[in-house]
């Protein structure tokens, strides 16, 4: 059962309950308004009379159709000068007038000023650890030069119980005669590797089908002054010494000034990888086109003239005093690396020597993996005009990049 709001009459069903009210001839009590107390004839006139006394919020302005528009801080009629009125009245609330903008602008602008110095300063950190870093990869950190370095490690070996204080006062005054001279002390160098080498594929080809050797190169080792930072100085050592053994550059280096130039020589960029894994089989067939040049004859080993190249990648350096060439067609590099002590290097010289000792020498294409690599050639001896034009030159590096 339904019970009529209206009359209170009670209805099978809400069907009946709402035909019911729909014909005021069956109710029996006429519907009011609530808000005026007016008798409706029924129930969708009461509605009607109800959305007019009382219509559905709006829009501003839509409740009299033609009337100005209304401030929307103070309730004043505005008219067409509306947003003049806000600026003027009400200006303080939006933000200053004239200012070209508002607090939002400025608070934004404000913000990006804050991320970009925040950034730049990051920027500047992150370049000055670099920077640090670099100075103390190279020994320029103001921790000591050769000297210092190498005072400090023989201290540090003493307290090890590696050396003898007798030893440690002994090699500190040879350091410091050979420092006042001027003259390496030749502790470093190890002489007779190349022609040891020679002489050793020769008698031993295995798997070897053929091999390039260098000029004559004397290898330097780094020292307790120069451990960790001096491998392009050591690696220089080993290209002059080979370019003052070589009669083809033996004259324009005797009595060479400082600022002279003589050498023809190139600088070559392998400055991303030219084959699978991160390797660069370029610089590889590059060294090999350097060497095998004019020296097509049919022996295995071929001593040529050719000067040691100087090869570098970030953090190290190392000198290429040769090529192997396998059976298989692989190649193989011959590095002297200033890493490699005296005694290591004499284990090559030893006439029963198995081959073993070429381990320290020996890298394949697989085990040069760095992202760059650069070599410096020696290629000759300039003429006097080359000489002209290479001085007024030589104030800006040219190099040239593979691939």
């Amino acid at each position: 059962m339904v019970l009529c709001d209206v009359c209170g009459q009670a209805l099978p069903s809400e069907a009946a309950a709402r035909r019911h009210l729909r014909r005021p001839s069956l109710c029996r009590r006429q519907p009011r308004s609530p808000l005026c107390a007016a008798a409706a004839a029924g129930c969708d006139e009461l509605r009607r009379q109800l959305e007019t006394a009382q219509p559905e919020p709006g829009p501003p302005g839509s409740l009299h159709p033609g009337a100005p528009p209304e401030c929307p801080f103070c309730g004043e009629a505005a008219g067409r000068e509306l947003e003049e009125h806000v600026r003027a009245r009400h200006g303080h609330l939006l933000g200053a007038p004239g200012s070209g903008g508002n607090r939002d602008l400025e608070l934004a602008q404000q913000l990006q000023t804050e991320e970009d110095e925040r950034q730049r300063s990051e920027e500047e950190k992150r370049e000055r650890e670099e920077f640090k870093k670099l100075q103390r990869q190279y020994g320029l950190d103001n921790s000591g030069g050769f000297k210092q370095q190498f005072l400090k490690n023989m201290e540090r070996e003493v307290d090890r119980g590696r050396m003898q204080p007798f030893e440690y006062h002994k090699r500190k005054a040879d350091m410091l005669e050979s420092l006042a001279s001027g003259i390496d002390d030749g502790k470093t160098k190890t002489s007779g590797v190349i022609e040891a080498l020679c002489k050793y594929y020769q008698n031993e080809n295995k798997d070897v089908r053929r091999v390039w050797l260098s000029a004559g190169v004397d290898h330097f080792h780094s020292s307790l002054g120069d451990r960790g930072w001096g491998c392009g100085y050591r690696n220089f050592q080993m290209l002059l010494s080979s370019l003052l053994q070589n009669s083809v550059y033996n004259d324009c280096l005797r009595g060479i000034k400082q600022n002279a130039v003589c050498a023809r020589c190139q600088i070559i960029d392998f400055h991303k990888p030219t084959g699978p894994m991160g390797t660069h089989p370029r610089l590889f067939e590059w060294i090999l086109h350097y060497y095998s040049t004019d020296n097509e004859g049919g022996a295995k080993v071929v001593c040529t003239s050719r000067p040691p190249i100087y090869l570098q990648h970030q953090g190290h350096s190392r000198t290429v005093v040769g090529i192997e060439e396998k059976k298989n067609k692989s190649l193989c590099l011959l590095l002297f690396d200033p890493g490699c002590s005296s005694q290591q290097m004499q284990k090559l010289l030893k006439q029963n020597s198995d081959g073993t000792g070429l381990k320290l020498l020996r890298k394949f294409v697989g085990s040069l993996k760095e992202k760059q690599y650069q070599i410096v050639a020696v290629d000759g001896v300039l003429s006097l005009e080359e000489k002209a034009a290479r001085c007024r030159a030589s104030q800006v590096l040219t190099s040239e990049k593979i691939p």
